[in-house]
């Protein structure tokens, strides 16, 4: 295909919507652990959140999905969601809320331009919690394209954030 269009800069993804199987228990989770606000339900069947007060982040819905298990891990499909904290003292402070609260992660890692926190919801959906470094802080090759990798993330040095 030939390369004729580039999407502008300043677009953005608005919101991602995921099908659960239970509707109380995503909001028990989103919202009573990662601590998102409740915007608006559809009916009994779907229910939008938010940071902040925009009208919704993440849209959850049963429409086809209602009592169901995960989607098999193998298929094609969302591989995760990720969720951008504004500061590495608000990625911190998400990161001792799980481990209060005895919350498994599946990863942490430092990927040299963010530092990330991976996790899956009560759905087996992906949640990836990170934050950006400063784009100065960005790691580039002499060419100034990106080097990006994936190295552990320094738990008990990201938790001195809170100090």
């Amino acid at each position: 295909m030939e390369k004729d269009y580039t999407i502008p800069a300043q677009t953005r993804i608005g919101h991602v919507h995921l099908k659960v199987s239970d509707i109380q228990r995503s909001l028990d989770f989103y919202c009573g652990l990662l601590g998102f606000e409740l915007v608006a339900t559809y009916g009994h069947d779907a229910a939008f959140i938010s940071a902040g007060g925009y009208h919704h982040h993440i849209g959850l819905n049963t429409w086809h999905s209602k009592g169901h298990g995960p989607a098999p891990a193998q298929n094609t499909g969302l591989y995760h969601v990720a969720i951008v904290y504004p500061t590495r003292k608000n990625l911190a402070e998400i990161y001792q809320r799980l481990h209060k609260m005895n919350i498994r992660l599946t990863g942490a890692a430092d990927h040299g331009v963010s530092e990330a926190l991976y996790l899956n919801d009560p759905d087996r959906n992906g949640l990836e919690l990170y934050w950006d470094r400063p784009r100065e802080e960005w790691p580039v090759n002499p060419d100034g394209s990106l080097i990006m990798y994936t190295l552990p993330l320094d738990l008990d040095g990201l938790l001195k954030e809170l100090d």
